[in-house]
């Protein structure tokens, strides 16, 4: 199951770049966490609601290729397409990081995640709230 991408907008500043104005590549990690978090918010399903409903998401499985630096100052369109795996064990996001100035992909990854129910040690099924708002909208 998937839903239409989410786009989040980023502009890189100094602190998250090297001597020579090159963003250090852990940050692209992290604007993938953020971008997941809005993505899932805007279907309606805000991490602290998940976490109190007493699921967590730990991550499973991340990758990321890099193909073009990023700089300073410069504004990033991270794209992310969240997806529920057949089993609804686990949810997978890909990612596309563009450049918005020239729409160069700079970065492509996924992050999967796993459902954990508070107390048990194996995945379970995504609760039911969580596969509907994961349902393709027509």
């Amino acid at each position: 199951m998937t839903v239409s991408p989410h786009r989040y907008l980023h502009r890189v500043r100094f602190r998250e770049c090297d001597p020579m104005g090159v963003v250090y590549h852990a940050h692209f990690i992290d604007w993938f966490e953020y971008a997941r978090t809005e993505a899932l918010r805007e279907i309606g399903l805000p991490y602290k609601e998940i976490q109190h409903s007493g699921t967590s998401l730990p991550v499973v499985d991340l990758a990321v290729k890099y193909h073009k630096s990023a700089y300073y100052d410069d504004l990033l369109v991270v794209e992310t397409v969240p997806s529920l795996s057949a089993s609804g064990l686990k949810l997978t996001c890909n990612y596309t990081v563009r450049r918005q100035e020239d729409d160069q992909i700079l970065v492509t990854g996924h992050v999967t995640l796993c459902f954990l129910q508070e107390g048990r040690s194996r995945p379970v099924p995504a609760p039911k709230a969580i596969q509907e708002a994961l349902l393709p909208k027509t």
